[in-house]
C-alpha cells in the first residue's frame, strides 16, 4: 500500500478517490494535483510507479494537509474564543456556529436529547 503524507492510501481505489483519504484533500483538490502531476486519475493506486509517487508528494507539499491543517483550524477557533466574537461564543457554548436553527435541530449538540416516554400505565391484554 502506498504511503503519502503519513497516510496509507487504499490500493484498489482509483488514485483520485484514494487521495481523498488524506485530511484536507477533497475531489476538486485531488483533480488539480493529478492534473499538475500529469497522472491519469483513472489509474489505480497500486499501479503507480515510484516516479509518479514522488510527483504526487511534490504536488502535496504545496497544500496544507493533515497535522498542519488541523493545527491551523484549532488556532483559528482559539483566536475566535479569545476575542469573544459571536462565533467564538458559539464555539464556547457548543452551539452551531454557522447560523443554523436550534429550536428543533441540533439537540445532541445542545445536550438536550429527548427520549420517548410512555404514558406510564400498562395496556390490558385483549380478551379472547
Amino acid at each position: 500500500m502506498p504511503r503519502i503524507a503519513g497516510i496509507t492510501i487504499p490500493e484498489n481505489k482509483k488514485i483520485k478517490i484514494a487521495l481523498t483519504y488524506i485530511y484536507g484533500i477533497g475531489d476538486s483538490l485531488a483533480s488539480v494535483i493529478l492534473k499538475e502531476s500529469k497522472i491519469d486519475p483513472e489509474k489505480r493506486a497500486k499501479e503507480l510507479k515510484d516516479e509518479e509517487l514522488a510527483l504526487l508528494k511534490k504536488g502535496l507539499d504545496k497544500c496544507k494537509i493533515e497535522g498542519e491543517l488541523r493545527r491551523q483550524i484549532i488556532s483559528d477557533i482559539k483566536r475566535l474564543r479569545e476575542i469573544k466574537c459571536h462565533r467564538g461564543i458559539r464555539h464556547i457554548k457548543g452551539l452551531p456556529v454557522r447560523g443554523q436553527k436550534t429550536k428543533k435541530n441540533s439537540r445532541t449538540v445542545r445536550g438536550n436529547v429527548r427520549k420517548t416516554v410512555s404514558s406510564g400505565r400498562k395496556t390490558a391484554p385483549t380478551p379472547k
